[in-house]
């Protein structure tokens, strides 16, 4: 990987970033040729029955974390708002990871925190982990509170002064609201895919990173859902990836999972 994490925000076209949930959804982006792969807390807490947004995916993004850092791509991490309050605990979790970046979101419970909050877990990060890559998630248009551009940027300027490499803005999707997002505050911009926007408008306008969410693992389940009801009622069966090919993409994988365990990275900490 000769190119950094952070040089893939500065690309001709923003980062595509896809959004794994579990080992397989995640081999399977790496296989279509992403630099970089991303989990979606909604998709790792609905693997395990839980609602998102509500801290409780911290072992199991953990666990996927710790399997995924193997691959050959960048990984980067949704730990929600650091599943602690206490800043220390946050940065000592993200430097144990051993990921190329991490996303922290500037609410709990629905609502926006005092950015003071998420500020102070930024800078616990950077002070225990410099190289990590810590975008802050603005989660105004989100949740329709403070939802205005002056209110977005003033956070970000908080979170941008404590460390933050670049800024994630869910739920902002006008291109006038996004061209001045990107133009007034000097970190990248990171959307939502916007069903109304090309990658190539997006960077036009200024944005830098663009994620899939859980958008995939939406998508995937109604698939699968499509394919059985094909099956039950005699209709045609969509095409897939086949056996053989996703077999021997686990096999390679268990290589590079067993060549880690014998030879864990520095700092890393157990699930």
């Amino acid at each position: 990987m000769a190119t950094t994490f952070r040089d893939l925000h500065s690309g001709a076209r923003p980062l595509l970033l896809p959004n794994a949930w579990d080992v397989g959804s995640a081999l399977a982006f790496v296989a279509a040729g992403f630099p970089a792969v991303g989990t979606t807390s909604f998709g790792v807490n609905a693997s395990t029955g839980r609602p998102d947004a509500a801290g409780a995916s911290r072992e199991a993004t953990v666990a996927l974390i710790q399997r995924l850092r193997v691959l050959p791509v960048h990984v980067t991490a949704d730990i929600e708002d650091g599943f602690s309050d206490d800043p220390e605990v946050v940065g000592e979790l993200v430097a144990g990871l051993g990921v190329a970046g991490v996303n922290l979101e500037d609410s709990a419970g629905g609502r926006l925190v005092d950015p003071a909050i998420p500020a102070a877990k930024i800078a616990a990060i950077k002070r225990a982990a410099p190289d990590v890559f810590v975008n802050a998630r603005v989660d105004s248009y989100w949740f329709h509170e403070d939802d205005t551009v002056e209110a977005v940027l003033a956070r970000a300027a908080v979170y941008a002064e404590a460390g933050a490499d670049g800024f994630f803005v869910p739920g902002a999707a006008d291109p006038a609201v996004l061209e001045r997002l990107a133009a007034g505050c000097p970190l990248p911009l990171n959307v939502l895919v916007t069903p109304t926007l090309t990658l190539t408008q997006l960077g036009e306008l200024g944005v830098r990173r663009v994620s899939t969410g859980s958008l995939p693992y939406r998508v995937a389940i109604d698939a699968a859902v499509g394919c059985a009801v094909a099956v039950r009622d005699g209709e045609e069966v969509p095409s897939a990836t086949s056996y053989a090919d996703s077999q021997q993409r686990l096999i390679d994988f268990a290589r590079l999972a067993d060549a880690d365990a014998a030879h864990p990275p520095r700092g890393a900490q157990a699930p």
